[in-house]
């Protein structure tokens, strides 16, 4: 998942995604797609828009040294964490549009976990995947659903509204999986089919992801884009408070749970 710049400009951000949003979840669905593509030893694992790299530390933990994987992800910053945390994996920065692949690499899985939605090319990443995809290989790709048919991620959007206005939330930009299958057809790709996933979320503690989500908020909206440094800082502490009651329906004594729903798309090389 990569979001916006300025979260990804703040020093500890990518260590607060890391401890605090990558286990509980997108290891869960890390998990669940690695199992739909059906990892075989000897694969080749390509993640695609990596972020700290759960994907492609999952795929390792499967596969161990009876595969190869590679993480490419634009941000520096995560890919640090990521190489700290999985330093026998190749991590490459690198642009969704222009892979940085050696001369004629491909592999026999490629993954995209909520990067997709993110891309301003998403027509070049589909014809970029199909690039890196060996013939017959396999391809996932997961966007999420619109906030619309997620009610918790919804109602934090609108509290964050009455500060900032309408946000064009980018991680529930691409929730059509009529849209996401005619992307990877018109790429080139065969056997492309998709199916909608609900599961149920759960975080131990709630504020660390309130105030993540937040923050992911300001960045995307455009008054947040325009504001300094302090002012930012200002507006997340408020939104975050206000915010408080939207979480008691999804708390209980254990911590937070909430439904999230998810394309995945498949298809072959």
């Amino acid at each position: 998942m990569t979001l916006p710049s300025y979260t990804m400009n703040q020093a500890t951000f990518p260590e607060m995604y890391e401890r605090w949003l990558v286990d509980p979840l997108f290891r869960p669905w890390a998990e669940m797609t690695l199992e739909e593509l059906e990892l075989s030893p000897g694969d080749r694992v390509l993640d695609i828009a990596c972020g700290t790299g759960i994907v492609a530390r999952v795929a390792k933990e499967r596969l161990g040294d009876a595969g190869y994987i590679v993480g490419i992800d634009i941000s520096s910053d995560m890919l640090a964490v990521a190489r700290a945390v999985a330093p026998r994996i190749d991590w490459r920065e690198g642009n969704s549009s222009d892979l940085p692949l050696h001369d004629r690499e491909q592999f026999d899985v490629v993954v995209c976990q909520q990067g997709l939605q993110f891309f301003p090319d998403k027509p070049a990443a589909a014809a970029q995947m199909r690039r890196a995809l060996a013939k017959d290989g396999r391809l996932a790709v997961a966007t999420w659903r619109s906030d619309d048919e997620i009610p918790f991620f919804r109602e934090l959007r609108r509290v964050a509204e009455r500060h900032l206005g309408a946000i064009a939330d980018k991680r529930y930009s691409f929730g059509d999986a009529a849209a996401l299958e005619a992307l990877l057809w018109d790429a080139g790709f065969h056997e492309v089919r998709s199916k909608t996933i609900s599961r149920a979320m759960r975080f131990k503690d709630g504020a660390p992801f309130l105030r993540l989500n937040t923050m992911a908020l300001v960045g995307m909206s455009a008054a947040g884009k325009d504001m300094g440094e302090q002012d930012r800082k200002r507006v997340v502490e408020e939104i975050v408070s206000e915010s408080a009651p939207a979480l008691r329906p999804y708390s209980d004594g254990s911590g937070l749970a909430f439904e999230l729903s998810t394309n995945l798309a498949t298809a072959k090389g």
